[in-house]
This record gives structure tokens, sequence and C-alpha cells, in this order.
């Protein structure tokens, strides 16, 4: 029988061929056990987590914020100034940082300006020579609306970048941490196109971060190795590997034979397991996230606004809780997670009235029933730790409704393109949080801005009373205002309901004893810069 431990190592030896990297006895080998393969590993392609994830140990942003906390600082820029009307942004940038090579490319100078330019100029400018590279798809740059609001990119000179913006925004620095606007280097671009092969860039990625690209085998593993020349210092690991392993109960047996170090998304039925084995660590933090149940609103009878509302008061949220998150989750009744500063606890609670939800139907015309497609999510999230458990149980609550559903689902990358596309009817997604700010729930998962082909807003709901709420939070720099706008906000979705909010959930991360120095992220995402093997 071959063991998943002599797949790595055979997975390393092929892969480290040529990269230079040390396999001796002493080398360090850190095993992440990734819930996912990723869409992309390269981040300003990154719509998901796990590609999110996938991506970071290779790349930097201007600012980042600190390890384990929404607390912004300086990376690739050491400093930054904001012009007084709000709508220049002028930065300093470190010198002597270094980019990776790779077989194809040695890159014969720092980072610069130019670097970040590229970066920027190729989501935000169609005409960009890079822009139709990797499909021409930046939709987290699109959902965030940089588009139309950066107004200029230039570089003052090689160690200075100024943005101008259209309108004050309230969250740009924030933005700039997210990993679509990670730092890439366009020298590589320039010589990769030169060469025929500009794809490249998305697919053999070059950055200033802590691991270097090694190796990506789809739905296998991804392979990353130290930078030696790292601007921060060498890593203390000298391979990273995320091994991909869709299943909690596979990477749960992983993790206790020792075959993995870290492990994504444990199942809330195993934390008893975890505390109890002495080789074991759980780590926990309030969630920065909310599950939900999206309705197309573009698809009848979802238009209608007493059939959402119906929806809402069929579904069982205190069963789901019981069953499926096992004390980890609590009930959800706006977009933004409690944690967050704007989030609005006087909205009221969303009840559980299938009698009232009966009426509603009737009110609407419904008194045959009716038939659509639930999509189920494919992989474990902290706001679903069981998509096709969820999914049969809301189906349970509704069929008493006349409601008949036909549960789908799809492999990961396809399923969230299917919910992105439009095209389906009632579809389980969630969202953790990227950036610490409201705007990246209020905003990216429901303005009528995200509501098109590609976007985040899988509800199709496009509400101009809400629409308009939002944006004028954007521009606002005084917090108790944008605190009035967003309370105004959660009430006209609590009005209309274009999903069935679920729940908010703890994060949870599992470790092995061994690992020193792993930081849960209050974002969701798992981090290796700096961590340790004892």
């Amino acid at each position: 029988m071959i063991t998943f431990r002599r797949l790595i190592t055979s997975f390393l030896l092929a892969a480290g061929l040529g990269t230079g990297l040390a396999m001796g006895a002493e080398a360090k080998t850190l095993v992440f056990c990734s819930e996912g393969s990723p869409e992309t590993i390269s981040p300003p392609l990154a719509i998901t987590g796990t590609a999110m994830d996938a991506a970071r140990p290779m790349f930097n942003n201007l600012v980042e914020f600190a390890r384990g906390s929404t607390e912004l600082r300086p990376a690739l820029a050491e400093s930054w100034t904001i012009s007084e009307d709000g709508l220049g942004y002028t930065f300093k940038l470190r010198p002597g940082v270094r980019f990776h090579s790779n077989e194809a490319f040695t890159p014969s100078r720092n980072f610069d300006a130019s670097d970040v330019v590229f970066s920027l100029a190729r989501q935000w400018k169609e005409d960009h020579p890079f822009h139709a590279v990797g499909g021409g798809q930046f939709d987290y740059f699109v959902d965030m609306g940089m588009p139309d609001l950066i107004a200029g990119i230039e570089a003052v000179d090689a160690m200075t970048v100024r943005i101008t913006l259209t309108r004050p925004e309230a969250p740009f620095l924030a933005d700039l941490a997210l990993p679509f606007n990670a730092i890439l280097s366009a020298e590589y671009a320039d010589a990769m196109l030169a060469a025929g092969t500009p794809e490249k860039l998305d697919l053999e990625p070059i950055g200033t971060g802590p691991f270097a690209f090694a190796d990506f085998r789809k739905n296998i593993a991804i392979r990353y190795r130290a930078f030696d020349a790292y601007w921060r210092g060498r890593q203390p690991i000298d391979t990273l590997v995320f091994s991909i392993t869709p299943t909690p109960a596979a990477r749960m047996t992983k993790l206790t034979a020792g075959e993995c170090h870290v492990s994504a998304f444990p199942s809330p039925g195993d934390v008893a397991e975890i505390k109890r084995d002495p080789n074991l660590r759980l780590m926990s933090l309030s969630g920065f996230n909310i599950g939900y149940l999206a309705m197309n609103t573009e698809r009848p009878p979802f238009d209608d606004v007493r059939v959402r509302r119906a929806l809402n008061l069929a579904i069982d949220r205190k069963a789901i809780l019981d069953e499926i998150f096992a004390g980890t989750g609590m009930a959800a009744k706006n977009p933004l997670p409690p944690v967050l500063w704007a989030y609005d606890d006087t909205v009221a609670d969303i009840p559980y009235d299938p009698g009232e939800a009966r009426r509603l139907f009737e009110e609407a015309g419904i008194n045959e029933g009716l038939e659509a497609d639930l999509w189920y999510m494919p992989v474990n999230r902290p706001y679903n730790p069981n998509g096709r458990r969820m999914a049969e149980m809301i189906a349970a609550d509704l069929e008493p409704l006349g409601v008949r559903l036909d549960l789908k689902t799809a492999d990961w990358d396809i399923y969230r393109q299917t919910l992105q596309d439009g095209e389906t009817t009632l579809s389980l997604y969630g969202w953790t949080g990227d950036n610490g700010d409201p705007d990246n729930f209020m905003h990216t998962l429901l303005s009528c801005t995200a509501a098109r082909k590609g976007g985040n807003n899988i509800a199709r709901w496009c509400d101009r009373s809400f629409e308009n709420l939002v944006t004028e939070a954007k521009v606002s720099a005084d917090q108790s205002e944008r605190k009035r706008l967003y309370d105004e906000a959660q009430a006209v979705f609590r009005d209309q309901l274009p999903w069935v909010p679920i729940a908010h959930s703890v994060f949870l991360a599992a470790t092995r004893a061994e690992v020193k120095n792993f930081v849960m992220d209050p974002l969701g995402y798992y981090q290796f810069e700096g961590v340790d093997l004892e």
C-alpha cells in the first residue's frame, strides 16, 4: 500500500528538480491539508479564499494586515501620505526588495514603481497588454468598484507611486492589502510576452513573498520553496506543501497520523477528538463571516419579496445550527457578522413560522407549489460545515410549502463560476470578510455593481435605495456617519431579504503540537510566514 507520506515525498522529489532546493535530512517540510483545489494561484484572478490562500505565500502588497489582526502596516510601501481631499495617495516604496526567479526568468533589478503600476493597471485598463491574459476577468477588482474608483496610477520616480481616486474611499488602504492587489513583476511579464508565453505570469507566478512557486498539480498538491532573499529574512521551513484534501474526515485522518501539520476547517464534530489528542492543538476565533442561501431575484417567483420572505420563515435555523454547527455557530439575521462595528443588533430576528410562510405563498398566488434547483457547496467552510446536509434540511423544511427542490453541486471552481454567472435559482454560499470593513460585505456581495455575470452578488439583487446607502458609506471618513448609513442599509436588506441568512460561525484551525508560531487570521486565511516545526 502506498502511503500518503510516500506520495508526498515522491511529489517533492519530482517537483524539486531544477529548483536548487536541498532535500537532505535536515530540510523542513510543512504540509498544510487544504480543503480544495484553487481556481488559480495568481492573486488578481483569485476570487475564493482557497485561491487567495494558495497565492498568498508568493506575494506581498503595498500594505498588509499585521499577523493575527486587521491592523494595517507597511509592506512593500514603507510609508504613505494622503491628500487633504482624500483623493491622492502617495507611497514611498521599500528599497532592496528582490523578486523570485525560475527556470525561464532571472530578474535583473529589484522591485520598483513600475511593478506597482503594472500590477494595478493590468486590472484597471482594458487596453493593457496583459488585461486579456488569463481571461481578462478580474472579478474581485470589479466587485470592489475599483475601475470607477481609480483616476490615475503613476510612477513619480523609481521608488514613489501616486494613486489618484475619483472620489474619497474610506476602505481604500485596506483594499490595497487584499490579495487581488498583490504586486507582480513587470519585468517577468515583459520577458514572458517576448517569449510568446504571457500566460506564465499567472501559471508560474513570480512575486516577492516568503515562498517561491515550485509546482502545482491540480487536485493533488501545490509546492513552494523558501525564498533565500526574502526581504524580511529566510523562512524557518524549507518547503511548504498544500496537500489538497477536500473532505474533513480525510484531513482529520492525515492530521492525526502526522501526514499533515495544519488542517483547514476541521469539522465541528471532530472538536472533542482534537482536544483529547495530546499531539494536536485546536485554535478558534469568532468568525468574520456569513453563510446564506441566495435566491436569484431575476427568476420568478423569487423576484416577489413575499416569496423570499416565505422561504426565510419556513427554514428552521435552530435545527440547522444544532445538527450541522454543533455549537460553533449562531443564527444570522444581517449580511454583516456581529463582530463588525457596523452590525445592527436592533434588526429583528427572523422567526421560524411555517404558517405565515404558507400564507405568504397563497398571497403571492402560489397555490400548487413550485420546483427549483438548489445548489450546495462541495467543500466545507466554517460558515457551512456540511453543504449537502444543509441542503437536505432546507429541502425538508420547504416541502410542506409544496416546494420541490432538485439538489445539485459541482467541483468547487465550476460551482463558484455557475453561481457567479447567474445560472442557479437557489444556492448555498457564504463569505469571510477580507479587509475588516463592512464595505467588503455590503458592497462586494449585494451592490448593483456586483449583480452581473461573474460578480459576487449571486442573488442578482439590485435595490437602488440599498445601493445609494452603501455607496455613500464608502466615501465618508466619519465612522459614526458610516454606521448610520449601514444601519439603514441593513434595514433595507431585512425588508427585502434577497438571501436566507443562516449562520455566523466560529473559525477553527487544527495543528500538530510540533507546529510553532502559527497564528490564526481573523479574516479566515491560512498564512505560513514565520511558521516553524519543532
